[in-house]
């Protein structure tokens, strides 16, 4: 991986130059202040190619019966915004 070192006045006046290399080739950049390394800006993971299959889960867990009972009134009131 390739690092490119840059003082924060560089990167200022420069960042969208830096940030094309970023994103183009994956370099990682090392902000320093004063040739003191203070932050590294790489660039972010791809997001995912295609959309997620549905029922990745499916037979890992089960859900109760119980679930779909109605909430009590107090925790009702709590989502719905009312005071008592």
């Amino acid at each position: 991986m390739v690092m490119i070192k840059i003082n924060v006045h560089e990167a200022k006046t420069h960042l969208s130059y830096y940030l094309t290399k970023l994103k183009k080739r994956g370099e990682t950049i090392i902000l320093c202040n004063r040739n003191q390394p203070i932050a590294e800006i790489r660039p972010l993971p791809s997001p995912l190619a295609g959309k997620r299959p549905i029922g990745l889960a499916k037979g890992q867990f089960s859900i109760p019966k119980a679930f779909f009972d109605p909430l009590p009134d107090d925790v009702a009131d709590d989502f719905s915004g009312k005071t008592t």
